[in-house]
């Protein structure tokens, strides 16, 4: 049976159809495998990248024998070079394409999803993320920071040597300002923000909830856009992922390492996107009047969208999703109820 749900965090509706699971050929895999001689992420190609703005490594920048690396995106969509200026003309408003484009070299290895690192790497992964989002907050032109990973063909990636991507850029998405509005007077109304609420009704209802590690969960989303999707998120109130403590990282760390070996168990190697829903790392003129109650209100999560169904013309043309496998199902299957 059918059923419309309310995704809060985003304020849109999404439609549950396990009916239109019985579609033909509907899943999707478009995972890499193929290992290049000349790929420019994998170990001893230093030379085919930009030189690297950070390291997780004992020896010399631009050299081998490191555990991740960061490096400019040679396709960059914006560059940190411009100078931050504006011009009209008439109606038409344009600002140079200021920010920063990274590429995190997840590991030097060129087959290994995030569900194959190790510990030790996948904490590694964390930190370096953690590291790029102190150091681009003290460009005061950066404004809003987007860290996401595509994977597989079928998730828009072009590279297949697994990688995260770091984007920072000087204006607030339409999206976030309307999210950091409604966020603030939830918090006015309610003294808490709108995902501590859902974490802490998620908790009480149970039957969406995957596991728990430390300060962390993992469940399935009550109005989960795509089946198997899957946020991490914590149980207390941490603002951003560079305000998390050591341990919380190690926490943290295993949960998404077992969040992924259990959808991989379902889905085998599957395509998927996966983002972090992270705080402004600037105040200017269109956040300004949110930042003071951020750290009170904002908590930081990461969300794991399997695309594993093709996208067709009723999300395209409405915004909407429609998801045909019940989250409620989804974490029973994850969890192997």
């Amino acid at each position: 049976m059918s059923e419309i749900r309310l995704d809060r965090i985003h304020n849109q509706y999404v439609i549950i159809a396990p009916e239109r699971l019985r579609r033909p050929d509907q899943v999707k895999h478009y995972s890499f495998k193929v290992v290049s001689a000349t790929c420019p992420f994998c170990e001893g190609n230093e030379d085919l990248t930009p030189p690297e703005v950070f390291a997780i490594r004992d020896n010399e920048a631009n050299s081998p024998y490191w555990k991740t690396r960061v490096v400019p995106n040679l396709y960059k969509a914006v560059q940190i070079e411009l100078e931050d200026v504006s011009k009209r003309d008439g109606m038409f408003e344009s600002i140079a394409g200021v920010g920063a484009h990274e590429i995190l070299i997840d590991s030097p290895h060129h087959d290994r999803n995030l569900v194959d690192l190790d510990k030790e790497a996948l904490q590694n992964w964390f930190r370096s993320v953690i590291i790029r989002i102190d150091d681009l907050s003290h460009d005061k032109r950066l404004v809003y920071l987007s860290v996401f990973k595509n994977y597989g063909k079928n998730a828009g990636a072009t590279q297949d040597h697994p990688h995260t991507q770091i984007l920072a850029i000087p204006i607030m998405p339409q999206n976030e300002l309307v999210f950091l509005q409604r966020n603030l007077k939830y918090y006015q109304r309610h003294g808490r923000g709108i995902l501590q609420d859902i974490v802490y009704n998620e908790k009480i209802a149970k039957e969406r909830v995957l596991q728990e590690s430390g300060d962390f969960i993992a469940f399935c989303p009550y109005a989960s856009a795509f089946p198997f999707e899957v946020m991490v998120a914590p149980t207390k109130r941490i603002a951003s992922l560079n305000k998390c403590t050591r341990k919380e990282v190690v926490d943290l760390s295993a949960l998404l390492k077992s969040v992924f070996e259990m959808l991989r168990g379902q889905l085998g190697d599957f395509d998927y996107n996966l983002s972090f829903n992270l705080p402004p790392l600037n105040a200017n003129f269109e956040n300004d009047e949110y930042m003071d109650a951020m750290e009170k209100n904002y908590t930081f999560s990461i969300r794991i969208t399997p695309r594993i169904y093709a996208l067709a013309g009723f999300e395209i043309s409405t915004g909407m999703s429609i998801n045909s496998v019940e989250p409620e199902e989804c974490a029973k299957l994850l969890r192997g109820d």
